[in-house]
């Protein structure tokens, strides 16, 4: 599969979420959607992302925004997740790894000379129709919800 373009309408989804339930793109018709995949709940990087997008949470509303981080976590492991940290943002659980791979996160990665399938840390904006606005791969943590917060404001 080719990897989504700016301008690309966001492959929809619907996956179970942290609290119960489930969430679906198009629960946010006519809104804008940040979509940010991360690793692993309650590792360093993650957690500090998470933690970032949740410190921005109000800003992000204010904006009409709304933010939902994937992984392939299981639910109860994203419910321990925003209790232990008090996250304010959706959590998306993609065990099966169908959005990872429509949205071409899903990737063959390396550690110590063993190579495994895990998510590449990748952020999209998405405007009011759920087209791609902006893509942040390979994302680097440290001041990336900022950086997706500014160009929020400019949609």
């Amino acid at each position: 599969m080719s990897a989504l373009a700016i301008g690309d309408t966001a492959p929809a989804f619907t996956l179970p979420r942290d609290g119960g339930g489930s969430v679906s793109l198009s629960d946010f018709t006519g809104k804008p959607v940040v979509v940010y995949f991360y690793p692993k709940d309650d590792t360093s990087g993650c957690t500090t992302e998470a933690v970032a997008f949740s410190g921005l949470a109000d800003d992000f509303a204010k904006t009409g925004v709304i933010v939902i981080g994937v992984s392939p976590d299981s639910v109860k492991s994203h419910d321990k997740f925003v209790s232990k940290h008090g996250l304010k943002v959706i959590l998306a659980s993609d065990e099966g790894q169908d959005m990872l791979n429509a949205y071409g996160v899903w990737k063959e990665k390396s550690m110590y000379g063993r190579t495994y399938m895990g998510v590449e840390r990748t952020t999209f904006l998405l405007d009011k129709d759920h087209k791609i606005a902006a893509v942040w791969p390979k994302v680097k943590v440290p001041g990336h919800a900022e950086a997706v917060l500014e160009a929020a404001k400019s949609l």
